[in-house]
């Protein structure tokens, strides 16, 4: 019978077994999802799927730069102990180079980057069955630059946070200790311009009502509202900041006075948003007890 691309992708999403593995299974079951289900398990192939609802907000973060091009990864695992297993940074580093080293900019089209290990989504599957953790790859941003631009990148914790900019004008040591501040300071934008109207207009009505609650005159809230956003401004983004190098200058300033300014920024911080893992080892124990 036909299989049809949708049905693979389906069970892809299932197992997080390959497309071909995939296919395969539900050409010998007649396109029976559950059947297929069953097949890849009883091969061994989606052993993984069964730690498909654990929490992975740990793992490390990555930058991966050749010229004028730069890829930054985030690859989870659900323990800091795995995250620092040669195996699992071999991983992330053969992730971030296959990306680098190819033409796509999604994270659906790095999942089907050919690796020796296969795809890349089969390589995190065959690693989640050795090492017994969920792993994911959870995000990539591809960054590209002009000859007269240069790149800063910096990783804080050994890979917890990873962050880069792009700078034109000045070098690398400048460019380098914005992408420092980046990681320190953790900005949500580069410029007030890049911060969405609807979340100014949202911190407007919050420090509006706040400032009502105060006991503020009414005649006097605008005032005191413009005053409050220029602190939510220089909070969130990038160039407003305090330089965390010399709290004398903002960024912007110390740009300035290496007469250069910068193009874009890209932060990740490994599990950001993520609900975080909670062990109970007495659980995990009587757990590996009564399955052995």
């Amino acid at each position: 019978m036909e299989i049809k691309a949708t049905d693979v992708k389906n069970l892809r999403d299932l197992t997080g077994a390959g497309m071909l593995d995939c296919k395969k299974a539900l050409t010998e079951t007649n396109g029976d999802v559950d059947k297929a289900i069953d097949y890849l398990r009883e091969k061994g192939i989606s052993k993984a799927a069964k730690k498909a609802n654990r929490i992975a907000a740990e793992g490390l973060a990555n930058i991966y730069i050749n010229g004028n091009k730069a890829v930054v990864v985030e690859v989870n695992s659900e323990t800091d102990f795995v995250a620092k297993n040669k195996e699992f940074t071999d991983m992330v580093d053969t992730i971030g180079n296959t990306i680098l080293n190819s033409d796509v900019t999604t994270l659906e089209e790095a999942l089907d980057l050919s690796t020796e290990s296969g795809t890349i989504n089969d390589l995190i599957v065959n690693e989640t069955a050795t090492i017994g953790e969920k792993l994911s790859l959870r995000r990539i941003a591809v960054v590209t630059k002009s000859d007269d631009e240069v790149f800063g990148s910096y990783l804080h914790m050994g890979g917890k946070i990873a962050s880069l900019v792009v700078i034109k004008g000045s070098d690398e040591a400048v460019a380098k200790d914005v992408a420092m501040h980046a990681a320190a300071m953790r900005p949500s934008y580069v410029r007030r311009e890049d911060v969405p109207e609807t979340e100014v207009e949202h911190e407007k009505e919050v420090q509006t009502e706040l400032a009502l609650t105060e006991g503020k005159k009414p005649e006097f809230v605008d005032k005191i509202i413009a005053g409050r956003l220029e602190k939510f401004y220089a909070e969130i983004c990038l160039t407003e900041q305090q330089f965390v190098k010399d709290s004398d200058l903002t960024v912007k300033e110390y740009l300035n006075h290496n007469h250069s300014d910068i193009i874009s920024m890209t932060r990740f911080e490994v599990g950001e948003g993520m609900e975080k893992r909670t062990d109970n080892f007495a659980e995990e124990v009587r757990s590996q007890i009564e399955n052995a």
